[in-house]
């Protein structure tokens, strides 16, 4: 809990995904260049998905 006494949201589970490693080192080398994550940015562009396509929100 919070110290305000709401529950902390967390994250419980994972999505495995298979790209090619040199993507994903360019894609890592990109975030860290630009000060993020990839984990962070996978989480922006599917929450912006989901918004963009997904009425039930």
């Amino acid at each position: 809990m919070t110290e305000d006494g709401k529950k902390k949201k967390t994250n419980d589970a994972q999505l495995v995904l298979r790209i090619k490693k040199s993507e994903r080192d360019r894609f890592v080398a990109l975030c860290d260049e630009l000060d993020t994550s990839a984990a962070r940015e996978i989480r922006r562009f599917i929450r912006g998905f989901l918004a963009e396509h997904d009425d039930k929100g």
